[in-house]
């Protein structure tokens, strides 16, 4: 059995990069490999992906479908019946969520509570939204639902974004 120190390519399986335009003796002088005249030979030709000389390439032929919003809030989903791990009276929060590993992907905006599975634990549940379901299982073994905005502004903050705006400038005095 060869070791990783001995092992070599196989033969001529290496090859030198194509010098071209270095002399008539390189073998690829003068027209660089590319014949004499015509499209081809020019720069700038149309050697891009997907062209089919000239012809309305697939990926124009093939109708477009589907639509991903910029806007869009996904959720991390947790289900009521995986809150059975929490000890009773424990207030579940994101970072409990992440600490019992429940929660682990750091793209999603929010947390969503769904009603799958038993809960037999009174437990508080801060999370971004909850099923009907959900809320009806926490409720029902005692606990309580507590919904946490996706975004917390301060009242300040949209008052001096949207200062002035909506308002017409008073009209100008005339002399």
């Amino acid at each position: 059995m060869a070791s990783l120190h001995e092992l070599k390519a196989p033969h001529n399986s290496r090859h030198r990069k194509k010098r071209v335009g270095r002399g008539q003796g390189s073998g690829l002088g003068k027209t660089a490999g590319r014949g004499g005249k015509g499209q081809k030979a020019r720069s700038g030709n149309m050697r891009f992906e997907g062209f089919e000389g000239g012809q309305s390439p697939l990926q124009r032929r093939l109708p477009k479908f589907g639509f991903i919003s910029p806007n869009r809030v996904t959720y991390a989903v947790v289900n009521v019946g995986d809150l059975e791990r929490f000890d009773a009276g424990a207030t579940v929060d994101e970072d409990a969520l992440r600490k019992a590993r429940l929660v682990r992907s750091t793209h999603e905006d929010g947390i969503k509570i769904l009603g799958q599975g038993k809960l037999s634990r009174k437990l508080t549940v801060k999370a971004h939204k909850f099923s009907a379901t959900a809320r009806e299982a926490i409720e029902k073994a005692g606990g309580q639902v507590v919904e946490v905005a996706l975004m917390e502004h301060k009242p300040e903050s949209a008052a001096k974004a949207h200062a002035g705006k909506g308002v017409k400038p008073a009209p100008k005095a005339q002399a």
